[in-house]
């Protein structure tokens, strides 16, 4: 079992914290538990919540020196910073090999304890000026949903902190128990682009423009020759126009979306089944092993090969 411990403090964010004991925390009917979950805090007992209610947390620090993945789901006040005992509990995970997590504001706790010095990290749109002004040396990047370092990863706003928590979950077992677990959370395994493209309000104008069946029609085909053209002559818009689209709704171009796809479906195939590299690149559009290994190369900066042995082993 993979020890995760989500570490808070009062006044706790309930969202942040509830999708995290989501995704870790909870058995699900077909799927092994592969997590547990649990959650600490500085003073163990009654912890208040943003939410208008408390929380009864029984379990101290300690918590944080057993854990394999330690999880921070929010740090409010952000210009607050950790006491000398939470700074040294989080010193001490991370020197022992813990796998540090920050979920929106909560990359201010593992800047205050200078974990993310010199590292690229993020946080939500709204405190980057606040978290750049007061921590030069960390590369802060606005815009991404996450980054991972592997032994260190930050989300930005709340919602992203899902899709980090999904990204670790396919990190640690594989694209299909992540999906798995999306599934039954009615949320998407992967979002595309960055937080920016959340950061304004929609353009009226594109409130109909719904990109969701075009999706749909492109899932079906994953396999056959779907090219930006083809996508933009079925819903009848040009090329420029269809981009343009993908870009406010996705944040991404049409043809990084349509690649990423084609990347998750060969995941997919590569955990679960035994069809060869040829095989697998031809049912999810990628025409040839080598073409494959060069998308999955560039995409994931592991072999399709080196992935399945990995995934095969874990599953094991």
């Amino acid at each position: 079992m993979h020890r995760v411990a989500a570490l808070i403090r009062p006044p706790q964010s309930t969202f942040e914290l509830g999708y995290a004991a989501q995704v870790f925390g909870v058995e699900r009917r077909g799927l092994p538990t592969r997590y547990d979950f649990t959650v600490c805090t500085e003073h163990p007992g009654t912890v208040a919540t943003l939410a208008g209610y408390d929380m009864l947390v029984p379990n101290d620090l300690q918590a944080l020196d057993e854990a394999q993945t330690v999880i921070v789901p929010g740090w409010l006040p952000a210009e607050e910073p950790p006491s000398p005992a939470v700074v040294q509990a989080l010193r001490r995970a991370h020197s022992r090999g813990a796998r540090l997590v920050s979920i929106c504001s909560g990359a201010f706790a593992l800047a205050h304890a200078g974990i993310l010095d010199d590292r690229r990290a993020t946080t939500h749109w709204a405190l980057a000026d606040e978290f750049a002004a007061r921590f030069p040396h960390v590369q802060l990047d606005p815009d991404v949903l996450y980054v991972d370092h592997g032994d260190v990863a930050t989300s930005a706003g709340a919602g992203a902190g899902f899709d980090l928590c999904l990204h670790l979950v396919r990190s640690d077992q594989g694209a299909r128990y992540a999906a798995h677990i999306a599934r039954t959370m009615v949320m998407p395994p992967h979002r595309e682009g960055g937080q920016l493209q959340y950061s304004a309000p929609p353009h009226p104008a594109h409130i109909d423009d719904t990109l969701a069946p075009l999706l749909e029609w492109v899932a079906l085909r994953i396999g056959e020759p779907v090219t930006v053209e083809s996508m933009a002559a079925h819903v009848g818009v040009s090329p420029r126009t269809l981009t343009r689209r993908f870009t406010d709704q996705l944040g991404v171009s049409p043809g990084q979306w349509l690649l990423s796809q084609r990347i998750a479906a060969a995941q997919d195939l590569l955990e679960t089944s035994d069809l060869s590299l040829d095989a697998i690149a031809r049912r999810v559009g990628l025409s040839s092993a080598t073409n494959l290994r060069r998308r999955f190369l560039n995409a994931l900066g592991t072999t399709p090969g080196a992935y399945r042995r990995a995934f095969r082993a874990n599953a094991q």
